[in-house]
């Protein structure tokens, strides 16, 4: 690959190689000439960045265009996320450095979760689906739905035009309620395999399974069919969670949901009044829904806004730079809360107030989103993996979170540490949580190496009664009012006794669990960590063919890395 040359040195022309140009280069040459003086002062804000770094950006592009395994829509999307590490705007804070830009086994304790250098849109974007049904789109051009047809083609049509980190909508909407109105103006078999035919092309058009939908947690017939539905097609997209509330979900609706999550690992099922409780204002998803919804993974975000950004604190790596418990507490944790919490200001400062978003979207200018109901989530992983190392230190290695007091104790001071950091640090556009971020068990992703997601024991060290293993989590759910979640693959014998799961459901929730997920042993579709894929597609993967969904990479890297497939069977 030949070394880039620039054809000019104008810097008000963007610059292309010698012998290359023609009639299309002198069109980009003035389109880019008036973007650059009316849109973004370069020259001021960005950074310059080494010459062997765009060489070695290069050839990681290079290598994205030979690549045997990424399909088209994966290469483009590669080829963008390289294309934006070149950039250097934001102003970062002293000492990000030294803890962000390491490798996880080389001490990282802050990820950004490749955001992107210049964040050009909120990280998770949550619109007002009900208004759009009610009201339709002008930029869209299309009316209000009058009937199902309609309302499924709009929808479609929509999700298209909702950006997010992952290109795809990470909510498809309260899809019960939306449906529902459409769906009594049909007979049973008609609106059946209509909305079988909406969900198959979710599937195979949201091409990330980091992608969700909700019902509940009134029964109604729409949600009885999707999760017919999810059930015959056993795909991984989209997500799917049924908010479940002890007096309005009956226990026939959520028995329906547990025989679906047993053939396809969804829906999970969410606390609605845990989650109602911290969304207590704003925009309702519709009926007793709530003003929250369920995104991504199992993002709980208030309706009609979102997230700015997500970044989280490692905390088995930060762990190890300190010299003690007491250190950690006092010095070492504080002191990365801050730089995390200062990284996190700036990019939300550099989305509302240069990226133009906001003002330019079709989705704030019609009022499907308001920047007002945006917030941002302090994430974190590894809370096992720090207590056990801190315990190490302290000359009780034998002493390990989830099976001993101390330990587990040692876990609710760090999270209470983080949480009172939370509470003192302001962020103004926030506002939604009171100048507030909202805190976040993070997933994962398929890079982590011995890290647990969030707050969870740590795969392979279970305790041996079910019990045991929700009284441990049920001390941690609490703080996350923007996502955790325990995960519980299911005996095969389970399918016959599906009260079994039930009574789990029911009883967790009294116990202030916040959010859980089932799949069957041996089911093909498989929750990961918070997404969902299929093994067949981590088989094809590993055998260098083509997958539709990039989300398989990611399990295929979970598989290997976190031990996904060992998880004790309940």
């Amino acid at each position: 690959m030949r070394a880039w040359m620039p054809h000019t040195t104008d810097p008000t022309v963007l610059p292309f190689r010698h012998g290359r140009r023609n009639r299309r280069d002198v069109w980009y040459n003035k389109s880019y000439h008036i973007y650059h003086h009316h849109f973004y002062d370069g020259e001021k804000n960005m950074r310059a960045i080494s010459m062997e770094r765009v060489e070695e950006t290069r050839a990681k592009m290079l290598d994205v265009v030979k690549s045997k395994t990424l399909t088209h829509e994966q290469k483009v999307a590669n080829m963008a996320n390289l294309a934006d590490s070149l950039l250097e705007v934001l102003e970062l804070p002293e000492g990000l450095t030294g803890l962000l830009e390491r490798d996880i086994t080389d001490g990282q304790c802050i990820c950004d979760l490749n955001e992107g250098h210049a964040p050009l849109r909120p990280r998770y974007i949550v619109p007002d689906y009900a208004k759009f049904m009610k009201e339709g789109s002008a930029f869209l051009e299309l009316p209000p739905p009058s009937d199902l047809y309609e309302a499924l083609h709009s929808l479609l049509i929509f999700y298209k035009h909702v950006p997010s980190v992952t290109n795809f909508p990470v909510y498809v909407g309260q899809l019960d309620v939306l449906l529902d109105p459409f769906v009594r103006d049909v007979d049973e078999a008609t609106a059946h395999k209509l909305i079988k035919l909406f969900f198959t092309h979710m599937d195979r058009t949201i091409l990330d399974s980091f992608s969700h939908a909700n019902i509940g947690p009134v029964p109604t017939k729409a949600g009885e069919i999707i999760l017919d539905v999810v059930g015959e097609l056993e795909d991984a997209v989209p997500n799917l969670t049924m908010k479940t509330d002890p007096v309005l979900t009956t226990d026939d609706f959520i028995l329906r949901g547990i025989k679906a999550a047993l053939r396809t690992a969804k829906p999970s099922f969410a606390n609605h009044p845990m989650f109602d409780a911290e969304f207590p204002s704003g925009i309702s998803a519709g009926g007793d829904c709530g003003n929250y919804v369920i995104a991504s993974c199992y993002n709980g975000l208030p309706y009609g806004g979102g997230s700015y950004t997500l970044s989280r604190l490692i905390l088995g790596n930060i762990a190890g730079r300190a010299s003690g418990i007491e250190d950690f507490c006092t010095k070492v944790l504080p002191e990365v809360c801050d730089i995390m919490a200062r990284y996190m200001d700036e990019r939300i400062r550099f989305i509302v107030e240069d990226s133009g978003f906001f003002e330019n979207n079709f989705l704030a200018k019609e009022g499907f989103i308001r920047r007002d109901r945006f917030s941002a989530m302090f994430g974190l992983v590894g809370l096992a993996e720090a207590v056990n190392h801190l315990m190490a230190l302290s000359g009780k290695e034998e002493k390990r979170f989830g099976h001993d007091e101390e330990a587990n104790e040692l876990g609710v001071r760090i999270m209470n540490i983080i949480n009172n950091f939370n509470a003192a640090h302001e962020n103004k556009y926030c506002e939604i949580s009171g100048g507030h971020f909202l805190l976040h068990a993070q997933v994962g992703i398929a890079s982590d190496i011995d890290v647990s997601p969030g707050t969870r024991i740590p795969i392979g060290e279970e305790p041996a009664e079910l019990r045991d293993h929700l009284n441990v989590l049920s001390r941690f759910h609490k703080y996350f009012a923007s996502g955790t979640g325990d995960i519980f693959p299911i005996d095969l014998t389970v399918h016959r006794n599906p009260d079994y799961v039930l009574d789990i459901i029911r009883g967790a929730f009294k116990e202030n669990l916040r959010y859980l997920s089932f799949y069957s042993a041996d089911s093909d579709v498989i929750r990961i960590t918070g997404y969902l894929v299929k093994r067949s597609e981590i088989d094809k993967l590993e055998a260098q063919q083509n997958v539709k969904h990039d989300t398989t990479a990611l399990g295929m890297g979970a598989k290997h890395n976190g031990k996904i497939l060992e998880r004790k069977v309940r």
